[in-house]
């Protein structure tokens, strides 16, 4: 991991400003009241960029965290104080955008403690932020993942492929937390980029390998195992050939009509060339789950509970994956779903248990929408738009990594709402406004310590009802 100086954030002197921002009003605002993990998080993050912009960072994630109502850019302004420095503060965001994907690098150090310290489990899916407006850079037509009851099967705006890394904690069982992004823009779309901002057109798929390639060169010999969980749409071979050669072990849904072979026989006592890579029989899904022999029941733990499942598992040859995989049927009450895994060796309970921790980054796509505000920023750079949504899924793991050790009561408070007594783990919203309360709290002991005077009570007064209203 890069080594970052981190030390307390401060603005620079006034020589140290671009000609633009010499006649504009810094921000009076101090992270000193942070607590320790976001202080050395935010500033790690702004350790990444230009001098001259790095100082404004912090407070941009600071508003973020405070920012109420429709998350656009200047809803985070406010809270953070800029004022007359917004449009150095939007150039700080597109600066974002140019490195987000090395100050990714902070994320992951930042929730690396939580991570098995064994094997290092990744999830990879892609999720759309529907946009308005023809301005909007790298906006596009995809399909739609949840029609919901309209049943829209397209929308129009951005594509996100995100890899988060997946923990488990002892009481909220598995948490999916986001390391970086990257915006998939089709071919068609590319070419309406300005020229300044081209690129080479590239795939879901091809985007998911580069994010794999990236953690791999930043976590390679620190775990045993690597796995990455995937969801039918990257099951193919030009996903499952460069992430095994990159020594992943993919887990991942089988189609039902998946061109499965049998196992090969081994080579004969003086039998000449290679031995064989796939077996000679077709196998089908369907007949062996229609089959009433050879089921068994194994217990896994699944979304928190320990559950009893009926499964069947065998190996087989798939081309896809280049040879042989273990593979998964499970029988549910609305039929049969299959799972593989390219480590042989795997056990039914531990594919059971990945593809089950698999879902947990859909609940965080959820989050970072309505409790971030992920795609309301309202920019139209598309260089802006990367960094605002990275910084939406960095807030998302931040918080997640400052909340790990915290009690669940100091989380949740229901103390106002007597009639919600119902057991349940705190959501990502009860451990953001639990942040908040301790950030506000920290922030006014500072400002009544001492011999407050007046003037300090009233500024600080008129914070906190800006904040409130």
């Amino acid at each position: 991991m890069a080594e970052v100086e981190v030390a307390e954030c401060r603005f620079p002197a006034h020589d140290d400003l671009g000609e633009e921002e010499h006649h504009a009003k810094e921000p009076a605002m101090s992270l000193l009241h942070l607590p320790a993990l976001l202080t050395t998080a935010f500033n790690e993050f702004a350790w990444w960029l230009d001098r001259r912009r790095r100082h404004r960072l912090p407070i941009i994630f600071l508003g973020m965290l405070l920012a109420r109502g429709t998350r656009t850019c200047t809803s985070w302004f406010r809270p953070a104080g800029i004022t007359d420095t917004f449009r150095p503060a939007y150039t700080t965001i597109n600066a974002v955008g140019r490195k987000f994907n090395s100050m990714a690098v902070t994320a992951l150090s930042t929730v690396e403690p939580l991570l098995d310290t064994k094997r290092l489990t990744v999830a990879i899916d892609d999720t759309p932020t529907p946009r308005y407006g023809p301005k909007v850079e790298g906006c596009g037509i995809h399909h739609n993942p949840t029609p919901g009851p309209a049943g829209q099967k397209f929308f129009y705006g951005h594509a996100w492929v995100t890899i988060a890394a997946i923990v488990r904690h002892q009481e909220w069982d598995t948490i999916a937390l986001p390391l970086q992004a990257q915006l998939y823009i089709r071919n068609d779309d590319i070419t309406k980029l300005p020229p300044e901002r081209q690129r080479p057109f590239q795939t879901k798929l091809e985007l998911a390998i580069k994010q794999l390639r990236w953690l791999k060169s930043w976590v390679d010999d620190r775990y045993a195992e690597r796995w990455v969980l995937v969801d039918g749409g990257y099951s193919n071979k030009t996903f499952l050939s460069p992430a095994q050669s990159e020594g992943w072990v993919v887990v991942g849904r089988l189609r039902k009509d998946a061109a499965l072979w049998s196992v090969p026989e081994p080579k004969r006592p003086g039998q000449r060339g290679p031995a064989a890579t796939y077996g000679k029989a077709r196998l089908s899904l369907a007949r062996r789950a229609g089959q009433k022999g050879g089921w068994e029941q194994v217990e896994c733990v699944q979304y928190g509970d320990k559950v009893t499942k009926k499964i069947k598992t065998f190996e087989a040859t798939w081309r896809p994956a280049g040879g042989r995989i273990r593979v998964v049927l499970i029988a549910e009450e609305r039929g049969w779903v299959a799972f593989f895994c390219t480590k042989v060796t795997a056990t039914a309970t531990e594919i059971l248990e990945s593809a089950a921790d698999r879902g947990a980054i859909e609940q965080t796509f959820r989050d970072v929408k309505a409790v971030w505000g992920a795609g309301q920023q309202q920019v139209r750079n598309v260089q802006s738009n990367e960094a605002c949504f990275n910084m939406n899924v960095w807030m998302y793991s931040v918080v997640e990594a400052w909340a790990w050790q915290q009690e669940e009561e100091c989380l949740s408070d229901r103390s106002d709402s007597p009639w919600d007594r119902e057991p349940r783990r705190p959501s990502h919203n009860d451990k953001r406004k639990a942040l908040q309360r301790e950030v506000l709290q920290s922030e006014i002991e500072a400002g009544l310590s001492g011999r407050p005077t007046k003037e300090r009570i009233r500024a600080l007064a008129e914070r906190l009802l800006d904040l409130a209203a």
